[in-house]
């Protein structure tokens, strides 16, 4: 009996102590995944790494998950798979992963918002409960994908007062939704059931669109030539000018964008036109200085300008178009910003490049509609 107690005392000790030097090894390895180089530099010695990690304990998932702040994308996909086998792991074998570690990991937004994500649905795996629980304190979280779990479980406890006939109650529900919904698809599909309950939603306002601007054209693009050829209105906007255009004098003029998704149609003012180009101006009035996005949409060669400061430009053309298509980082000044936008259109002759547009709108970092703040 002594010497079986002697044993299980030591094999006890035996497992203690490999659980520590697994642990003081999990760091390392994490920093040995975080230096991979360009042309897979340091892949050989990642594997290992990745090998040591996916043996970790499952009490060090949160140490794993710690590891992708600051991590690249070829980093993060090494720890987020090290992570699900070490869960899997657990699990297979009957045992807990650590959700009271994981729910105090999700609530602190400091960390990357991919390993907060993959930490939920860990305690989704282990207590779907307990995340469920989660979800009504994520409403505003600055990870969108947990913002978008959250603003489903409104949506469905919406749908659910509707089917019972509670009306009132369900459009305060899909009210209190769309002001946290931030992806396009769940937008659109509570505005629906809110249009359907007899509530207009005026979509230009929830997506922030730039829906006044001056405009002015058509200068020349014969050949995609314009898309290069510096015009007068990049080097600074007069708006009492008067320049040469493509087949004539031509001077800046009002134009509103169009329908709930904001389209600032140049076809409109200046004739189904191709081979040109042309530039719509806009006034943005910050309350103060910060930093930005400005969120396009446009299927035509494009050029963008911040207070004639030149941001990004693209010279494609009729390759689709979709909401949010382009993220540009600005940094906006307090009080008065200006947004110069260029738009080209090629030659092509088919119906489906008959669009000359683009739909604007100026945001935070999640897509939260930044106002401004002079109408």
């Amino acid at each position: 009996m002594n010497r079986l107690k002697v044993w299980v005392a030591s094999s006890t000790s035996y497992l203690a102590a490999a659980a520590i030097a697994m642990a003081a090894s999990v760091p390392d390895a994490i920093r040995t995944l975080k230096a991979i180089g360009p042309e897979g530099r340091g892949n050989a010695e990642a594997a290992g790494a990745w090998q040591e990690l996916s043996n970790a304990d499952a009490r060090q998932l949160t140490v794993i998950l710690a590891g992708m702040d600051g991590a690249d994308d070829l980093a993060l996909n090494w720890l987020r798979t090290a992570v699900d086998v070490v869960a899997t792991r657990q699990l297979s074998m009957g045992g807990k992963l650590p959700i009271e570690a994981l729910e105090k990991y999700i609530k602190d937004t400091r960390h990357h918002p991919r390993s907060r994500r993959l930490a939920y649905e860990l305690v989704q795996r282990g207590d779907s409960q307990a995340a469920q629980q989660m979800l009504p304190g994520m409403l505003d979280d600055p990870s969108t994908e947990l913002r978008r779990d959250a603003v489903q479980q409104v949506v469905d406890d919406a749908a659910g007062l509707r089917r019972s006939g509670r009306t009132n109650d369900a459009v305060s529900r899909f009210q209190t939704a769309l002001k946290s919904a931030r992806d396009v698809d769940q937008v659109e599909a509570i505005a629906k059931q809110l249009k359907e309950l007899g509530h207009q939603v005026r979509l230009p306002s929830v997506f922030g669109w730039l829906t006044t601007w001056k405009v002015v054209g058509p200068f020349d693009s014969t050949g995609g030539a314009g898309f290069e050829k510096v015009y007068p209105p990049e080097t600074g906007v007069d708006l009492k000018a008067e320049y040469d255009g493509q087949s004539g004098k031509v001077r800046w003029q009002d134009l509103q964008a169009k329908g709930d998704y904001g389209l600032v149609d140049f076809n409109a003012p200046f004739g189904s036109l191709k081979g040109a180009a042309g530039y719509a101006y806009h006034e943005f009035y910050s309350d103060q200085a910060r930093p930005a996005e400005l969120r396009l949409g446009c299927k035509n060669a494009w050029k963008i300008w911040v207070n004639g400061q030149f941001l990004f430009g693209r010279d494609e053309y009729h390759r689709g178009m979709e909401i949010d298509q382009y993220r540009l980082n600005a940094q906006l000044k307090s009080g008065r910003n200006t947004i110069l936008v260029k738009l080209c259109q090629n030659e092509q002759k088919e119906d489906w490049t008959k669009e000359w547009e683009f739909q604007l709108r100026v945001t935070d970092a999640l897509g939260t509609p930044i106002r401004s703040a002079k109408r």
